[in-house]
Parts: C-alpha cells; sequence; structure tokens
C-alpha cells in the first residue's frame, strides 16, 4: 500500500470512530427521559413534564423501584427501550447516579443533571456526599436498611421553595431508597462519551452545591445555576424545561 492510500485509509478509519462515538441526528430530538431522584416520586415533574410536553416533546418518567442501583438501571434502560429514536436522559438528586450509569444505552444522545450527582468510575453516592460538609442531617433509617428524610426537616432541606402543603404530602408520600443504592459504585460513566449539563441550585440543601459544581467541572458539563431548593423541578418547572430543551435542540445539531 502506497503512503497516499494509507493516508486516505487511516483517515477514513478515524471518520468511521468519531461517527460512532458520536452519531449525527439528522432529526430534531424529541423524546426526554426522566429519572427521579430519592425521597420523591415521578409526580413531582408534572408541570416540567406538561412544559416540554406543550414544545412538542415525548416525555417519560421512570419510576425506579430504589430497591438497587442495578434494579434502578434496569427500570431506566426499560423505558428508553421503548422510544423511538435517540433520547436527551435525565437524572435528578440519586437519578444522576442512575443515569450515569444507564447513559451508556445507544438510543441515549445526552445527559441533563438536575439538582444531581455525577459520579465516576468507581464512586458511589455515600463516598460522594461525603466530599462536603453535610446539606442535611435529617437522612434517618428503617430497621431493614432503606433511607427517609425526617418529615420535620423535609421541606426546609429538600423543598424550602414549595408551598407548604406540597412540602409536607412530598414528605407524607417520600419514596425510600435502600442503602444499598446508594453503596453501589458506578462502572460506566456515560458524560465520559457523551455531552451533558448540569442545572445547580444555589439554596440546595440535600446536595452541597459546591459538590455540584465540581461535579460538573470534572464532566465537562454545560452549567447554570438557579436560586433553588432541592425540589427545583416543582418550584422552577420553566427554568428546569429550559435547560432540557436547549440540551435537545443542541444535541440535534
Amino acid at each position: 500500500m502506497g503512503t497516499t492510500q494509507l493516508a486516505l485509509s487511516l483517515a477514513g478509519g478515524a471518520l468511521l470512530a468519531m461517527a460512532a462515538i458520536a452519531p449525527a441526528y439528522s432529526q430534531p430530538i424529541q423524546n426526554v427521559v426522566i429519572v427521579h431522584g430519592a425521597l420523591a416520586d415521578g409526580s413531582g415533574w408534572r408541570r416540567v413534564h406538561d412544559l416540554l410536553k406543550a414544545k412538542g416533546f415525548k416525555v417519560t418518567v421512570v419510576q425506579p423501584p430504589m430497591t438497587s442501583l442495578k434494579d434502578d438501571v434496569a427500570a431506566s434502560k426499560r423505558i428508553l427501550d421503548l422510544q423511538d429514536g435517540p433520547s436527551v436522559l435525565v437524572g435528578h438528586s440519586y437519578g444522576g447516579m442512575v443515569v450515569t450509569q444507564a447513559g451508556s444505552a445507544e438510543n441515549v444522545a445526552g445527559l441533563v443533571y438536575i439538582a444531581a450527582f455525577q459520579p465516576d468510575e468507581g464512586e458511589n453516592l455515600l463516598d460522594l456526599a461525603g466530599k462536603t460538609p453535610p446539606a442535611t442531617t435529617g437522612i434517618k433509617a428503617t430497621a431493614d436498611d432503606y433511607l427517609y428524610l425526617d418529615p420535620e426537616v423535609y421541606a426546609a432541606d429538600f423543598a424550602a421553595d414549595v408551598p407548604k402543603a406540597e412540602a409536607e404530602f412530598m414528605a407524607a408520600s417520600q419514596v425510600l431508597p435502600s442503602k444499598a443504592s446508594f453503596e453501589a459504585k458506578i462502572t460506566q460513566p456515560a458524560w465520559k462519551a457523551k455531552k451533558s449539563w448540569a442545572l445547580i441550585a444555589t439554596e440546595d440543601r440535600a446536595i452541597h452545591p459546591d459538590l455540584m459544581r465540581s461535579m460538573a467541572k470534572r464532566a465537562g458539563s454545560t452549567v447554570k445555576e438557579i436560586k433553588a431548593s432541592h425540589a427545583l423541578f416543582m418550584s422552577q418547572p420553566a427554568a428546569v424545561a429550559d435547560v432540557i430543551e436547549t440540551a435537545a435542540k443542541a444535541l440535534s445539531k
């Protein structure tokens, strides 16, 4: 093989490899899959769902069982498999752990972290949470090692900018994750291969804002900050929907 032929062959191989890593989407990305975090459930995302749906997106909210990280990833991939075309995968809080692992699926175009954990390989939620002073001391454990946020501090630490009656209902209906979910380590961080966005809640008392900033910087995420509590999907739905829409449009180019 001559020098020119070799160069063309290598160039062609490089282009094929780039195409495999970063596929081009000829059609606008319309699918949004949301993985809610622990201590809440998917119903709190109704406002975000409705805003995105009004803009033409198909929005699906995963209801992970919270029994283990493995089970939650499987539940998310099950929903991703039902989508027609590529999806933007969104995670809130512990949901960031889930989407980081599940986001390696081929039909995930990119990731959006909403006041979420962004772990690296070999990290678990407890490792990350221990890197900064605890934002809340209200996490309690049941006899069988499931976790909940003390209802007495739920509003202040999780949903300070949500109307009192709604915050009280959230406390009464919170989904308890297993401690094992928080101990499970990430094996394949999707943000290393895919573009990501991060919305940081500066008044967050569930995840320290400085921790969110450092994780987003490490991941090379496009970052936006907003004055909001951890429950910003309820108190600031328009801002949350805007970041998701921005990601979808950027990934469609």
